[in-house]
């Protein structure tokens, strides 16, 4: 059982930006920023291939269903996952491609080791960012805190060497109670000694719709000049395509509610204005041909919208910093 430490446990917040809400100014007067996700975790699951008890479990089209043994492989998981890799994440590719938008791939470091080809592409051709999603897609919440330091820049590391890009933001899902609050140590102590980019923002949140800062408890001795806080982009559950396979879900296989409930989410951030949408895919799920038809048909109403900003996770987070600096106090930041 991992000991929680006090200096990276980050508090509750119930209030948030109030009835006031907050508008982020987006680049162009845009009224909506949108953040498509690609979760890629395919070979980096569970599998006996790679030493595990079992073969994966979670989120693929089967599930748990039957015809898994301890010890032994389980074809029907490790080939859907494989779908992802070899079909899925090209058509998903191919569609962000059509519409000319870069996105943000949550990299498990060992599935990008697994696809070098994907890892390229995304870098040198697409444009699109690669983000921190572990070193495989493992629980590890078990980890004292230099594990837990051990497991973040080793995951940075595996990913600047097999993509050529060091990854400036994070999104595990995964952890122990301090990984969260002590991801801008870890990385500012790579900084240090690698030189490589401090964290430019973290995805380990789900509760608004908009950035916002967050101070950080080990911080709280230094002088005001020297506090760095913490910048959250906040992620989401309901838009996740992972509800394929999840109850309360996207009906299983009914492509038509996951476009329908997009559109919903859509409009009515475009209508409130100053927000931010995320679209999280995986290409095991929304790569498969009928959920990615229904992708494109989403994509194709936001293409007709006026004063839409699509990009990646990264651009955001850039965004959000140089219009509403680091204030320590302050969700918001100062500007």
């Amino acid at each position: 059982m991992p000991h929680p430490l006090p200096e990276y446990q980050l508090p509750r917040d119930f209030t948030g930006f109030g009835a006031a809400s907050h508008s982020c100014r987006w680049p162009n007067n845009a009224r909506i920023a949108i953040s498509f996700v690609l979760n890629y975790e395919e070979g980096g699951e569970r599998s006996v291939w790679e030493g595990d008890a079992h073969s994966e479990p979670y989120l693929w089209e089967k599930g748990s269903s039957g015809g898994y043994k301890e010890g032994a492989r389980y074809l029907n998981a490790e080939q859907d996952f494989e779908y992802g890799s070899r079909v899925g994440v090209w058509r998903l590719m191919r569609l962000f491609e059509e519409f000319g938008w870069q996105i943000t791939v949550y990299a498990v470091a060992r599935a990008m080791e697994l696809n070098m080809e994907f890892g390229e592409y995304c870098v040198k051709k697409a444009g699109h960012e690669i983000a921190n999603h572990g070193l495989r897609w493992l629980e590890f919440w078990d980890y004292g805190i230099d594990e837990d330091k051990k497991y973040v820049k080793d995951s940075c590391n595996m990913l600047q060497k097999v993509t050529g890009e060091f990854p400036v933001g994070v999104y595990f899902g995964r952890g122990t109670p301090n990984t969260h609050g002590a991801l801008p140590q870890i990385y500012k102590e790579m900084h240090n000694e690698q030189g490589t980019p401090k964290l430019l923002y973290s995805s380990e949140c789900y509760n608004d719709d908009v950035p916002y800062w967050v101070d950080l408890p080990y911080e709280k001795a230094l002088p005001e000049e020297e506090k760095e806080g913490l910048l959250l982009v906040p992620y989401n559950y309901d838009c996740n395509d992972g509800k394929f396979h999840m109850a309360p879900g996207f009906m299983s296989s009914a492509g038509q509610t996951y476009e329908e409930y997009l559109k919903s989410t859509f409009d009515c951030l475009y209508r409130e204005g100053g927000k931010m949408m995320n679209i999280p895919l995986h290409s095991r799920i929304t790569g498969k041909a009928g959920r990615c038809e229904a992708l494109r048909n989403f994509c194709k109403y936001v293409a007709e919208k006026e004063d839409v900003w699509v990009t990646t996770r990264r651009n955001i987070a850039t965004h959000y910093r140089e219009t509403f600096p680091y204030r320590p106090g302050s969700r918001r930041g100062g500007d």
